[in-house]
């Protein structure tokens, strides 16, 4: 395991180093977080006679904690395992004296988890500090619904990273498949913002498309995680979401395994 965790420790520290590009993401997703709030707002506005499954306040939370968490969403794969086939280098992945599924894996969790904990985090210090010292408490990211609940919500978060790494390593393996990563990472974006809860919160879809929505994997990424930091969950349904989030990790990496063992098999890298 040292030299996975190392791996993981030296792409996390060098993508952290992006600074402009996380203040950039930050900047892009207050705006787009503003929008959507106000979008909810106009919503529940019209539709309070219809009794939602969750508060204005409880929506304007989700959002926030959505567009912290923007960078956590699959969209794509990894950017240096696309590179690495484009030119060949992928065959030295091939030859190092470990797994190569693994060695993919730490580096990508490392490449995710930095582009996620510093937008995180201004998000937090923007949403949930500085509007309502402005006096924007109902606009504002509300804290977790009790102490327990914040514990749940950190556990399934590491899931939720475990989760997407376990997705973005299915879309290297199709990225190294067809030798091209673009095609499969344009298929990948709209299912993610959808599916995930990015988009709107799942809770708010139609009543007969809850239960499919809650058991396909992209809701583990955001919207289980949100459902246990406001509480909607608590006792045995929210260890049966968790368990449902490590579920599917542990079959999206044997799907990975499979599919890179299958990959290796037939791949042919040219150049010289």
């Amino acid at each position: 395991m040292a030299a996975y965790r190392a791996l993981f420790v030296a792409r996390f520290l060098q993508v952290l180093q992006y600074r402009a590009a996380a203040l950039a993401g930050f900047g892009t997703q207050c705006w787009w977080g503003g929008i959507k709030v106000m979008v909810l707002a106009a919503f529940f506005g019209q539709a309070g006679h219809a009794a939602p499954t969750m508060t204005l306040a409880q929506a304007i939370t989700y959002t926030w904690v959505a567009q912290g968490l923007l960078a956590l969403l699959p969209w794509g794969g990894d950017p240096e395992v696309a590179l690495a086939v484009r030119t060949g280098a992928v065959a030295y992945d091939r030859l190092r004296p470990i797994d190569a599924y693994a060695l993919w894996f730490a580096r990508s969790a490392g490449w995710i988890a930095a582009r996620v904990l510093p937008r995180v985090a201004l998000m937090a210090a923007f949403a949930a500090v500085l509007l309502p010292l402005a006096g924007l408490h109902a606009w504002a990211w509300q804290l977790p619904a009790t102490p327990r609940a914040a514990l749940v919500f950190a556990l399934s978060a590491l899931l939720a990273l475990a989760l997407s790494t376990a997705l973005v390593m299915l879309l290297n393996i199709a990225a190294a498949a067809a030798l091209d990563a673009r095609g499969i990472n344009a298929f990948a974006v709209p299912l993610v913002i959808l599916l995930s809860g990015n988009l709107v919160p799942l809770a708010l879809l139609p009543d007969g498309w809850q239960q499919a929505l809650l058991l396909q994997p992209l809701a583990g990424l955001l919207d289980i995680p949100m459902r246990l930091y406001m509480a909607q969950a608590t006792g045995a349904q929210a260890a049966a979401l968790l368990g449902l989030q490590a579920f599917w990790v542990v079959a999206l990496v044997a799907l990975g395994r499979w599919g890179m063992a299958r990959t290796m098999r037939t791949l042919e890298v040219q150049g010289g």
